[in-house]
């Protein structure tokens, strides 16, 4: 048994139909976000804001549960602080999306890192697309990096889209590959 069956031997075939389906699913995503990437954008910022005042909610409560008065008083400052950027997410979504932007380049950067590490660790199959994929993620970082602030309006929706394509290209890539090395098996 060689090192790439052994590590597909683990991942039972019904994950690999779902993992092929969550492929197909993040191609398509990300070419609607290519193609409406203004609203992509903007539609990022008004999540994020919502995510942000339902967690301050979620921390005003653990506030109300907290038996200590330092728990409570740390639980109330945090959730203020939730409620305060999601409130001005929702009401300055052009300018949080400036700032998304910036953490957007930061994450994409990290994102990339972790996968060419990720890509040392697996065995051939499936190394090779998941190396790409972290370039091309520290690539479209410094994209984003390069061009704040002017196009922060294109940057979010375009890129995402791009990195949403390659990361469901080279999971489709590599659930294949498992499919591929498990058939292989059973012959």
């Amino acid at each position: 048994m060689n090192d790439a069956t052994t590590a597909c031997s683990s991942i039972p075939p019904k994950a690999l139909n779902w993992s092929i389906a969550l492929s197909i699913f993040l191609i398509l995503a990300g070419l609607v976000a290519i193609l409406l990437p203004p609203i992509m954008g903007l539609g990022v910022t008004l999540y994020i804001g919502w995510l942000l005042i339902v967690s301050g909610i979620a921390h005003f409560i653990f506030a109300w549960k907290s038996h200590s008065a330092g728990a409570v008083l740390w639980e109330i400052l945090v959730g203020l602080v939730y409620l305060f950027a999601g409130g001005y997410l929702i009401l300055h979504p052009f300018a949080g999306l400036l700032s998304l932007t910036l953490l957007l380049a930061i994450y994409l950067l990290i994102e990339g890192v972790f996968e060419i590490v990720l890509g040392f660790r697996l065995t051939r199959n499936g190394r090779f697309w998941m190396i790409l994929e972290g370039v091309v993620t520290i690539v479209l970082a410094i994209m984003i990096w390069r061009t704040w602030p002017f196009s922060t309006i294109w940057a979010i929706g375009t890129l995402v889209g791009i990195s949403m394509i390659f990361s469901g290209f080279s999971r489709l890539m590599f659930a294949l590959a498992c499919r591929r090395s498990q058939a292989a098996v059973l012959n």
